[in-house]
C-alpha cells in the first residue's frame, strides 16, 4: 500500500499541507476601506443580499475585518486605521474603482440598493452593448454598477449605440445630462 505525502507526513507526526489559497476563495478579492465597517457590513447586506462570513471589532467597536459573499462573489472590508496607507473613498471624495454586480433580476437589486441608501449615478437603463445596466453609490463613497443581459433588437442597439457615441464625441458622458446652462 503506498501513502500520499500528506498520508506519510501525518502518520510521521508533521501536519498535513494548508492549501494556499481558501476553499471556496476566487484568486482576487476585492477588499474595501470604509469609515462606518459595521454600517457598511449592514448596508451590503440591505442592499446587495450580502451573507456576512466574518466581523472582527476592536474593543471600542471598530471593524478590522469583514467578509461578505455576495452570490458566489467574496468582498471584504475594514475601517480605516491611523497609520495605514489605505484611505475610505468618503474621506478624498472619490474611488477608482467599480464593483460590478450581475444578477438575475437587476430592477429588483437596483430598487433594494436605492431603498437601502444607494444613490444614482447612472439610470437603469437598456444599453447598446445587450444588458439592463445602471450605476450606484453606496454611502460609504464606493461605486456600484449593476447590470443583467437582456434581449434588444438590432434596431434598439443601434440607436443607443449611436446617441452614446454622440455623447462621447461632444466630450459627455452618455449616461449624465448635460450641465445646466449647455445645450
Amino acid at each position: 500500500m503506498t501513502l500520499s505525502p500528506r498520508k506519510k507526513r501525518a502518520r510521521a507526526g508533521g501536519s498535513p499541507r494548508i492549501a494556499p489559497i481558501p476553499a471556496g476563495y476566487p484568486t482576487v478579492v476585492p477588499y474595501l476601506a470604509v469609515a462606518d465597517g459595521v454600517a457598511a457590513l449592514d448596508f451590503y447586506e440591505k442592499a446587495f443580499g450580502a451573507k456576512v462570513q466574518a466581523r472582527e471589532l476592536t474593543p471600542d467597536g471598530k471593524l478590522i475585518h469583514g467578509r461578505l459573499r455576495i452570490g458566489d462573489a467574496i468582498l471584504m472590508l475594514s475601517d480605516v486605521f491611523p497609520g495605514s496607507d489605505v484611505t475610505a473613498p468618503s474621506t478624498v471624495g472619490t474611488t477608482t474603482v467599480t464593483l460590478h454586480i450581475y444578477s438575475r433580476n437587476v430592477d429588483a437589486l437596483w430598487d433594494r440598493a436605492i431603498a437601502a441608501g444607494a444613490t444614482v449615478a447612472m439610470p437603469l437603463e437598456n444599453q447598446y452593448w445587450g444588458e439592463r445596466y445602471g450605476h450606484l453609490r453606496d454611502p460609504f463613497g464606493h461605486h456600484w454598477s449593476l447590470s443583467m443581459r437582456v434581449r434588444m433588437s438590432r434596431a434598439e442597439k443601434d440607436a443607443k449605440r449611436k446617441d452614446a457615441m454622440a455623447a462621447f464625441l461632444r466630450g459627455e458622458h452618455p449616461s449624465r445630462e448635460p450641465p445646466f446652462g449647455d445645450a
